[in-house]
């Protein structure tokens, strides 16, 4: 874990104690206490972080002293109520819960908040509220840079300056503006609040102290901005069908061996490992969903062996991708999954003390001693591998589809130098996320280079022709370790790798077919 592991542990039991305490509270409307004796006594909390994730309806929490980032996140009801400052992310992805601080908050405060309230009373830091779905947060105070970014509904009022970019993407919701605010962003609106406005929005505030006057202005999305089409990003034009695997001088197994193709998720002994019945995790990417028609049971059972990963309802054995889309309903998601995968690139740039953050919080909803793993893409695989090892992350998956271009062959030797220098000695383990349907030869390929565990996207939809899809994968990475005389996937090593053209030899430093050895350029300094 991160250099902060004292506060990482106390933010964990606090989660742990108050578990149990909260169904109970709510039932006798009773309020839980955090920084206070059992006497009454103030004994302020310094730093915690992740306090208090997912609270349920009825729950009440109030809390005294400095917290960290991402503190009463994915709440889903109840109020939370800090007498004192708190970090980034507060109340990220809020989905009902009404929350106050008394005092200052950091960044990113409300961040994908879809419904509920946040009241801050001393300002805030850069992007409150973006990227809002709805509910409501309300700031007595400066706020700083991009307030509302990205926003596509709620409301956002402000009783103070405001910084560079307000709006910025908007495409819905309101921004109000008691105090000086800058010339909008292009695409964004500033206008004056009509009568009827300010009625409502006072009668929605409730609270007279905060209620918004009629010289406020209003930032809104232009009217009729339409949303121009980009070219998208670089994808990768190459696959591995350029890299082959030798038998170096290993005799080729029989057709009827048994070889071992079982993999593990997790290899420290905290932590309760996913088992794969070969080293790949297929990944279902959102909003793919299986045919409605019932799976035969030779399909089923195929299925169910199988690990996944998936943004919304796991199963115990299914790793939950987390990224700005499903924040607001961890809090129901997390305690069925079997493990969590943080997708950094899908959320705000996260300082280390947020990543923990974030890591207490989502750990203490999920089931105990789960997996973790971190997704990032390829051009940024050494930051990558030093925050997942500096977190104590179990698995690293370098997104080779990441918008830059880089091909397959051309990852190979990224991926292989970071692991050296970063993975070696620790229980991290290497992964790829492909952005293709993998074959049994592109596994092998992979764990020949370095690689632990490869997650794959899944070429069909139906649940039948998808077992037949992991069957086949299976039987082919197993006809390729008989080939090349190896009886389990822990022996692919890289000499077994060989460049069929110039080209992939030329970017994967691997020995060219024939040639015999890399090419000259790999031995310049």
């Amino acid at each position: 874990m991160a250099g902060n592991a004292n506060e990482v542990q106390r933010s964990l039991n606090i989660n742990a104690k108050l578990g149990p305490r909260l169904e109970a509270a709510a039932q006798q409307n009773a309020i839980l206490r955090i920084g206070w004796t059992n006497a009454g006594d103030p004994v302020p909390k310094n730093g915690e972080l992740g306090l208090c994730p997912g609270l349920p309806q009825g729950a009440r929490i109030r809390a005294l002293g400095v917290l960290g980032s991402w503190v009463a996140a994915f709440g889903q009801g109840g109020s939370f109520t800090l007498q004192g400052d708190a970090g980034g992310f507060l109340g990220a992805g809020n989905n009902g819960t009404s929350i106050r601080c008394e005092q200052l908050a950091g960044d990113h405060v409300g961040f994908r908040m879809v419904s509920g309230d946040i009241t801050v009373l001393e300002g805030v830091g850069h992007d409150a509220g973006a990227m809002m779905q709805g509910g409501r947060l309300v700031v007595r105070g400066p706020a700083g840079a991009r307030v509302g970014g990205g926003m596509s509904d709620g409301l956002i009022v402000i009783h103070g300056d405001v910084g560079p970019d307000p709006g910025a993407g908007m495409t819905g919701g309101v921004i109000v503006v008691n105090g000086r605010c800058p010339s909008p962003p292009p695409g964004v609106v500033l206008r004056p609040l009509e009568a009827k406005e300010v009625k409502k929005i006072n009668n929605d505030i409730g609270d007279e102290t905060m209620h918004v006057p009629r010289d406020a202005v209003c930032l809104c999305a232009a009217p009729h901005a339409g949303k121009v089409e980009g070219m998208g990003s670089m994808v990768s034009a190459g696959d591995l069908s350029s890299v082959g695997l030798t038998s170096h001088d290993q005799t080729a197994l029989p057709p009827y061996a048994t070889v071992d193709t079982v993999a593990l998720v997790g290899q420290d002994d905290e932590v309760n490992a996913l088992a794969l019945p070969m080293p790949m995790i297929p990944h279902l990417p959102p909003g793919l969903e299986h045919s409605p028609t019932e799976p035969s049971e030779a399909a089923t059972g195929v299925i169910d062996r199988h690990p996944m990963l998936v943004h919304a309802s796991p199963r115990n054995v299914d790793m939950l991708v987390v990224d700005r889309d499903n924040l607001s309903t961890l809090a129901t998601e997390l305690p069925s999954s079997g493990g969590m995968a943080i997708d950094l690139d899908h959320l705000p740039a996260l300082t280390p003390e947020q990543l923990d953050g974030l890591l207490v919080a989502m750990k203490s909803l999920a089931p105990e001693r789960t997996p973790t793993a971190l997704i990032q893409g390829i051009g940024r695989i050494q930051a990558l591998h030093r925050l997942a090892v500096h977190h104590g992350i179990h698995l690293a998956l370098a997104r080779i589809e990441d918008g830059s271009g880089v091909s397959e062959a051309a990852a190979l030797p990224l991926i292989g130098r970071s692991s050296k220098e970063h993975l070696t000695g620790s229980t991290t383990q290497c992964g790829a996320l492909l952005g293709f349907a993998a074959t049994g030869h592109d596994i092998a390929v992979l764990l020949a280079s370095g690689v632990s565990v490869v997650a794959s996207e899944v070429p069909v939809a139906d649940v039948d022709d998808m077992a037949l899809w992991l069957s086949g994968t299976q039987s082919d990475l197993s006809d390729e370790l008989r080939r090349i005389g190896l009886a389990s996937v822990d022996l692919l090593k890289r000499h077994h790798l060989r460049a069929l053209d110039t080209e992939t030899a030329a970017v994967s430093g691997l020995r060219l077919a024939g040639y015999g050895r890399p090419l000259p350029h790999w031995f310049a300094r």
